[in-house]
C-alpha cells in the first residue's frame, strides 16, 4: 500500500487582534488590560480583550458590566472596525506571498495549504516561523500558527500554543496531540453537549475514543455520534481553498441588560449599520436587503427585511431602513436583548440617479462628492474609532421629532 505526500495545513490566528491593534497603535496601552467593546455605563458585550484582561476572567461576548465590575481599571475602548480591516487586508497580503491556497475565515484567522514547500522553505516549522516573521514586520502584530495533516488539528495547535505560539501536529503524533485535549475543543461539544459527555466521564478527547460509534449515537444521535467519533480520531477534511461568495453582511450587539429605551435601540442600530457599511466598502459589495434582527426575552426572535430601490452601502440608508423595520414591527417598550442589522443580495454599488419627475431632481447628486466624502469619515473612523464622526440625516432620512435634523457631519461632544 502506497501513501501520498503529507499534507500541510496551517491554521493562522491573530492574538487578541482588536486589542493587540489598539496597544501597537498607543504604547501606552502595551501591558494594560484592554477590553474593545462597549463601553462601560453603557450596553453591549466585550467584542475582544488583551491578554492582561483575560487574567480576570473577562472574555468576548461577556456583557461590559460584567467586565467593569471584574476589571475597573481596565481601558475600554469602542471597536474601530475600518482600521482593523485595513490591517487585515495588509496580513493577507502577507498570507497570498508564502502560499496561493489562503482561505479566510474571519478577519483575523485563516486556513492555509503549504502541502510540498517543505523543497521551496523547508520544513513545517520553517515555514510557520517564517510567515509569523514576516506578519510582525508588516503589522507589529504577533499571530500563532498551527500545522498539522488537516483543519482540526492545525486549529486545535493554533489555540493550543497562544499567544505567538507555533505548534506543528505530525500525522504520527495526531492521536497523542489529541488525546490528553478536553472535550470541549471538538466541534459541536457545546452548552448542552458538554455536561451530557461529561455526565458520562467523558472529559477528555481519550476518554471519547472509548466508546464506539453505536454508543456514541445512543447518547447524541447519529449525526454528532459521527462527527464526534471521526474528530477524536483525528479524522477532517484537508481541503483548503477560496470561500464561496459571500451571500450576506451582518452585525449585531446582545445587550447586557434588556433595553426599553427608544433612543438606545436608534443609537446602536445606527452603529451598526455604519459598521456593516464600512466592511461592505471594504469588499466593495452593496447590499439590495436590508435585514433586522431582534431577540426579546426567552429567545423570542424575530426577523423582517426591506429591499432597497438599488444595491447601497451607505450607513444613513441602510439604517433608515432598519429603523423604519423596528417601527413597523410595533415593538416599542419591550424588552430587547440582541438587536442586528444586515445586509443581502449582494452586488456592486450603485450610484443614485435623480427622479426627473421628482422636484428633488433640481438638486442632482454628486455622487463623487457623496463617495469622497464617505472616504473620508472612513478614514477618521479608522483613526479615531466610529464614534468619533457620523453622517447625519437628510431631508428624507426619519427623524426623531424630539431631535430635529443633524448637520451634515455631527461629532460627539
Amino acid at each position: 500500500m502506497t501513501t501520498g505526500p503529507t499534507r500541510w495545513i496551517m491554521h493562522l490566528d491573530m492574538d487578541a487582534f482588536y486589542a493587540a491593534v489598539e496597544q501597537r497603535d498607543n504604547p501606552a496601552l502595551r501591558g494594560v488590560p484592554v477590553v474593545v467593546g462597549a463601553l462601560p455605563g453603557g450596553r453591549g458585550v466585550v467584542a475582544t480583550c488583551s491578554y492582561e484582561a483575560r487574567r480576570f476572567g473577562i472574555h468576548s461576548a461577556m456583557p461590559i458590566q460584567e467586565a467593569h465590575r471584574r476589571c475597573p481599571h481596565a481601558v475600554y475602548l469602542r471597536p474601530r472596525m475600518a482600521h482593523y480591516l485595513e490591517v487585515a487586508r495588509r496580513i493577507r497580503a502577507v498570507m497570498a506571498t508564502c502560499t496561493p491556497v489562503v482561505e479566510p475565515i474571519s478577519i483575523d484567522e485563516a486556513f492555509l495549504d503549504v502541502s510540498g514547500l517543505g523543497h521551496l522553505v523547508g520544513p513545517p516549522e520553517v515555514i510557520g516561523r517564517q510567515i509569523k516573521a514576516a506578519i510582525r514586520d508588516a503589522v507589529d502584530l504577533t499571530a500563532s500558527v498551527g500545522i498539522g495533516p488537516n483543519r482540526l488539528v492545525a486549529k486545535i495547535a493554533s489555540d493550543f500554543g497562544k499567544p505567538d505560539g507555533l505548534v506543528v501536529v505530525p500525522p504520527e503524533q495526531v492521536l497523542d496531540f489529541l488525546g490528553g485535549q478536553p472535550v470541549a475543543i471538538l466541534r459541536g461539544v457545546g452548552r448542552r453537549t458538554l455536561p451530557l459527555l461529561e455526565r458520562l466521564g467523558l472529559r477528555t478527547v481519550a476518554d471519547l475514543r472509548r466508546l464506539s460509534l453505536t454508543q456514541l449515537q445512543a447518547q447524541v444521535g447519529p449525526r454528532a455520534a459521527t462527527s464526534l467519533y471521526q474528530q477524536a480520531r483525528g479524522i477532517a477534511s484537508d481541503r483548503v481553498g477560496e470561500r464561496a461568495a459571500r451571500q450576506s453582511l451582518s452585525k449585531e450587539t446582545t445587550f447586557g441588560v434588556d433595553v426599553t429605551d427608544p433612543q438606545v435601540l436608534r443609537d446602536t442600530l445606527r452603529a451598526l449599520a455604519a459598521e456593516v457599511a464600512a466592511a461592505a466598502r471594504q469588499e466593495n459589495i452593496a447590499g439590495r436587503t436590508v435585514t433586522l434582527k431582534i431577540r426579546f426575552c426567552g429567545f423570542e426572535t424575530h426577523t423582517r427585511q426591506r429591499r432597497l430601490p438599488r444595491h447601497s452601502d451607505d450607513a444613513r440608508t441602510l439604517f433608515a431602513a432598519a429603523w423604519s423595520l423596528y417601527e413597523a414591527g410595533h415593538w416599542q417598550g419591550k424588552p430587547v436583548r440582541l438587536i442586528g442589522l444586515g445586509i443581502a443580495d449582494l452586488g456592486t454599488p450603485e450610484p443614485v440617479q435623480p427622479d426627473l419627475f421628482d422636484g428633488a431632481a433640481e438638486r442632482p447628486v454628486d455622487n463623487d462628492r457623496e463617495r469622497r466624502l464617505t472616504v473620508a469619515v472612513d478614514r477618521i473612523h479608522a483613526r479615531f474609532g466610529v464614534g468619533a464622526l457620523h453622517r447625519g440625516l437628510s431631508a428624507t432620512d426619519p427623524v426623531d421629532p424630539a431631535r430635529g435634523l443633524d448637520e451634515t457631519l455631527k461629532c460627539p461632544k
